[in-house]
């Protein structure tokens, strides 16, 4: 694929950041260097929490330790480009960059999407199929239903890098956003490019939609499942193996929600709302799951213990 066509005199885009935050970046990149290696810090060890506990080889496990890998990854698209440029240092990013920008942050966001999705599937079969939970959640069909995540939102982020950089693009190449995204880069094209905004809008809307319709239905059926229950303690148990993932999927959905339901969007709070999205989220997926989930704080403890008895020695 020529993704170049004619755009061969443009050689680079300028991040314009986060609008009407002019002279403020010395404080934000104070504020977001700390949640961005917060948040690499907690994924990090909940993944070592998850790897290094034989406990902890279940279904539910694996997604998590799956989450918790791309709330590393998807921030680390945007955020290092934002502190760079925050930093006082150089906004351009090179057209390539651009693109790849733009795919990697669909196809990420999109992957955790069905993941969530996925996750909501494991909850439900364990509450309301708690029998045959190890025979329905086998590890194939985990790993199945893992690349046929990756396999589709591969395609839906090459669709919409494609519409959109194969417009032609010959100036002005200011993107007034801080990161490339479709309603930043498309503005500037030099040519028509209403087909590659409805199409965007209807992928984005549609896996938006199927995600949150899926967790609903999922959940739905967990709701009902746990009222049939007749002891207290069987309902609590049951909702606490919840909590932490509905507690999540609010944080991750909220924001998207917001986005594309504003009757008039607003570029600040667009871009607010954004890094809630972005950066917010994965710090706050490793919070929500290490502090409500006894055997992820077990395990942390004893890493904890081992680490701090070795060094000891």
């Amino acid at each position: 694929m020529n993704m170049r066509n004619d755009t061969e005199e443009l050689k680079e885009f300028l991040l314009l950041g986060i609008p009407q935050t002019e002279g403020l970046e010395p404080v934000l990149f104070v504020i977001f260097s700390a949640i961005y290696l917060f948040t690499l810090l907690g994924n990090l060890l909940i993944i070592v929490a998850i790897t290094s506990s034989s406990t902890l080889r279940t279904p539910m496990y694996f997604f998590l330790g799956l989450l918790s890998i791309l709330d590393i990854l998807f921030p680390s698209v945007t955020c290092p480009k934002m502190l760079f440029y925050l930093s006082g240092r150089s906004r351009a990013i090179s057209y390539e960059g651009c693109a790849a920008q733009l795919f990697f942050y669909h196809f990420l966001g999109s992957t955790e999407g069905c993941l969530y999705s996925v996750m909501a599937y494991d909850r439900f079969v364990a509450i309301c199929h708690p029998l045959r939970y190890m025979l329905i959640m086998r590890p194939g069909v985990c790993v199945g239903l893992v690349m046929a995540a990756l396999l589709v939102d591969c395609l839906h982020a090459t669709i919409l890098m494609s519409l959109t950089f194969q417009l032609p693009y010959c100036g002005p190449n200011q993107v007034a956003y801080f990161f490339c995204d479709i309603p930043a880069v498309l503005p500037l094209a030099c040519a028509d490019s209403s087909l590659a905004q409805r199409v965007g809008s209807t992928n984005v809307g549609f896996l938006v939609l199927l995600f949150w319709f899926s967790v609903c239905a999922s959940y739905t059926r967990i709701g009902i499942a746990i009222l049939r229950i007749r002891s207290a303690e069987g309902k609590q148990k049951a909702f606490s193996t919840c909590s932490a993932h509905l507690t999540a999927i609010l944080c991750a959905y909220g924001p998207v929600i917001i986005i594309y339901l504003q009757p008039t969007p607003n570029a600040l709070v667009g871009a607010m709302v954004q890094i809630l999205n972005n950066i917010v989220s994965p710090m706050l997926n490793s919070l929500i799951y290490s502090l409500r989930n006894k055997e992820v704080k077990s395990s942390l403890k004893r890493v904890f213990h081992k680490v701090v008895f070795t060094a000891l020695e």
